[in-house]
């Protein structure tokens, strides 16, 4: 198994993104240590990881709250023995499809201030703990606007491009120390849980933009969460083990390319 022995501590709602991670890092053998804000979905993470015969834990955690953050992180390196891989999925809350030009100022700033604070909170606490352990990975993730001009992204858009600079510059800090930085960025995943609802609170409006998502993708279709986690997993474990200080693009294209049209061979 890929992540035999490694202990991974995810942070973020059990029911979406963090929960799919959880259990392919399980699958891999590693020991998953699940904190966020609601304890319900991360206990249902964690008994069904323990009956698929992993090993997990949960713990309710405000990942913007510093003392916290620290405390459950040296009890997780003192009981576990380290700290392997840390993987920040907490949602941000931010405010879209209003022009930047009609935005207001909060609405803008909130999303980068949420994720710069939660991200260098998690990151550089368990970056310490690793610098002492002369190894460890620290993941994060961005979706599309974090490489390309994506409009009516408000706040996000920018938040993306802070959180894959602040992991580039972990990264060049933490390395001669043996600890790796890299970020995932994703086209968004359909099943995950804010578009899932969105498709039953308000279908007619959700449905097209996911189709216009799918339409800017260059293979027209969207990564599933299974597709980031495994990802995850494959950074996450000795296969990478030279991969660091980059953001690993899963946006099926979209970066490099949007609204790239069918094209009919003969």
């Amino acid at each position: 198994m890929l992540l035999q022995n490694k202990n991974a501590v995810i942070y973020g709602g059990g029911m979406s993104l963090a929960g799919s991670v959880a259990h392919a890092m399980a699958r891999e053998g590693a020991t998953i240590f699940l904190a966020g804000r609601n304890i319900a979905s991360l206990r249902k993470v964690q008994n069904d990881i323990i009956r698929s015969g992993g090993k997990a834990s949960a713990i309710e955690l405000d990942a913007m709250n510093e003392s916290a953050v620290n405390e459950h992180l040296a009890n997780v390196s003192a009981t576990a023995g380290s700290i392997d891989i840390a993987f920040n999925l907490i949602g941000i809350d931010n405010v879209q499809n209003i022009p930047l030009t009609e935005m207001d100022l909060h609405d803008f700033v909130q999303p980068v201030t949420d994720a710069m604070t939660t991200h260098f909170l998690t990151a550089t606490a368990a970056a310490r703990i690793m610098i002492r352990q002369r190894s460890g990975v620290i993941l994060s993730l961005t979706a599309t606007p974090g490489g390309i001009a994506y409009p009516l992204t408000g706040g996000f858009g920018p938040a993306c491009c802070a959180i894959e600079g602040f992991s580039r510059n972990l990264a060049s800090e933490v390395g001669p120390h043996g600890v790796r930085a890299v970020n995932i960025r994703s086209a968004g995943s359909p099943d995950s849980r804010p578009f899932v609802e969105a498709i039953v609170n308000n279908p007619d409006l959700v449905k097209p933009v996911l189709q216009k998502m799918e339409n800017d993708t260059m293979l027209k279709k969207l990564p599933l969460m299974e597709d980031i986690a495994n990802v995850a997993v494959f950074l996450s474990s000795p296969l990478a083990a030279k991969v660091t200080g980059v953001t690993i693009d899963v946006t099926v294209g979209t970066t490099t390319g949007l609204g790239r049209e069918e094209i009919p061979f003969k």
